[in-house]
């Protein structure tokens, strides 16, 4: 169970970006900035809801538009956002050795408590990971992360369509993750999704875009919710100050020509990857002799680029300081 939540969380998301080694904030005159808000100062408590209002709208546009683009009208992001404020008071403000009362959750959110009694009860959201998403991240995790699946340089070995003597096989891989399904069947799907290839001597050779998510609604939308989720959840508990703060870093270049942001992209994206495929053989090998538990772990990088909206600068009294 282990492997298989590590496999989830390393593989089928890639994420870009380059860690800085250094504390420090600096914008010149070419703009270029190092952000580090993971290892700042601690708070000594959520900021002020007046103060969240910039930055939430900024988080939000985004969001907003693919909302608007999907025909999500406002009203219905009304009532869900009334949904989940009740949900979130009801589950993550909980007394201890009290029951919530419907009274609080109104205090808590502001909405009428017939509304509250309406709602509440429905049940913390359940987070499914889609089954042939599940597996198949499972089976990729170990032929990229497993040393008898993997070449001296740790890249994933063309694997013999069928069992051979002494050659690893493609029975050989499904086999190790999951007796329910038929290599077979599995070897097929890929195929018919290009993510894999028979070359000459009849083996099985990961294409390197099976790496990336596809275009398959299920798996996009799960990967948009969990890794989007995850990375806010990390943030808001720095922001917050409760307890240790979570590694998020960030490199940021303003003012570039479209050819210095393709070579970085081009960096960003091999240096991403390579850290990415080391993660996950490292997480194999310890899950291996892990006897497994309820927690889980996520290590996530993006990158992005944009000529038309330019990000906000960090607060003036931050600028050149070390």
């Amino acid at each position: 169970m282990a492997s298989d939540q590590a496999g989830l969380a390393a593989v089928l998301s890639l994420y870009v970006g380059k860690i800085p080694t250094s504390n420090q904030c600096v914008i010149d005159s070419h703009g270029i900035g190092l952000y580090d808000r993971a290892m700042s100062e601690p708070s000594p408590g959520a900021p002020g809801g007046s103060q969240l209002h910039g930055p939430v709208a900024r988080l939000l546009r985004p969001l907003v538009r693919l909302l608007i683009k999907s025909g999500v009208t406002f009203p219905a992001l009304c009532e869900l956002l009334r949904e989940l404020y009740v949900n979130v008071a009801e589950y993550d403000f909980a007394l201890a050795d009290k029951s919530q009362t419907d009274s609080r959750v109104s205090l808590l959110t502001g909405i009428h408590r017939k509304e509250v009694r309406r709602l509440r009860g429905a049940g913390a959201p359940v987070n499914v990971v889609p089954t042939s998403l599940s597996r198949a991240s499972q089976i990729l995790a170990r032929w990229l992360g497993a040393g008898e699946f993997t070449d001296e340089a740790g890249k994933p070995l063309p694997l013999a369509r069928n069992a051979r003597e002494g050659e690893v096989s493609f029975d050989q891989l499904v086999g190790s993750v999951t007796r329910d399904l038929r290599a077979r069947a599995v070897l097929d799907e890929w195929l018919d999704r290009g993510l894999v290839r028979i070359d000459g001597e009849d083996r099985v050779v990961l294409i390197e875009r099976a790496l990336l998510p596809g275009k398959d609604d299920e798996q996009l939308l799960y990967y948009f919710g969990r890794n989007l989720h995850d990375h806010m959840a990390a943030a808001v508990a720095n922001v917050s100050g409760e307890g240790p703060r979570f590694f998020e870093r960030a490199v940021h270049y303003d003012q570039l020509s479209a050819n210095a942001v393709r070579k970085l992209e081009a960096l960003s994206r091999d240096l991403a990857t390579h850290a990415l495929l080391a993660a996950n053989r490292e997480a194999l090998a310890i899950c291996d002799s892990d006897p497994g538990g309820p927690h889980r772990w996520n290590f996530g990088l993006y990158i992005f680029t944009d000529e038309n909206e330019s990000p906000a600068s960090p607060p003036s009294e931050a600028k050149g300081k070390t």
